[in-house]
């Protein structure tokens, strides 16, 4: 089993949460103040490590197997996205996905590292 740290479509309530089936949910969660995060053409979010100007970001921490990892949530996921690992605000780390580099993807970022939360960002849109 292995923690994995999702601020999107996989967190509760969301369409793809189904994909998380059996696995354990562990917290509420923000990352540390490390990571710009993007709106992937407004579909989907994605986390950017950054050395400094970055900000928390609000998810939800899985404890998910390695199994399903690689059958259900890898394949699931945006090219535009790889898999990574942050830090989260308690100084833990966690599997999570990050914007892939170099971004080669031709889909337009917008930042949204000021609202920090992807619903909330949906809600605002």
């Amino acid at each position: 089993m292995a923690l994995m740290f999702f601020n999107g479509g996989a967190m509760r309530g969301e369409p793809l949460h189904h994909l998380l089936d059996g696995s354990p949910f562990v917290a509420v969660a923000d990352t540390a103040p490390k990571y710009r995060f993007y709106a992937v053409g407004d579909q989907c979010p994605a986390l950017y490590p950054v050395s400094h100007g970055g900000a928390a970001v609000t998810g939800e921490v899985y404890d998910v197997s390695l199994d399903a990892l690689r059958d259900k949530v890898l394949p699931a996921e945006p090219h535009e996205l790889e898999l990574g690992v942050v830090e989260l605000a308690d100084g833990s780390s966690a599997f999570a996905m990050l914007l892939r580099r170099p971004y080669t993807s031709h889909v337009a970022l917008r930042d949204i590292t000021a609202i920090g939360d992807w619903r909330a960002f949906k809600a605002s849109a």
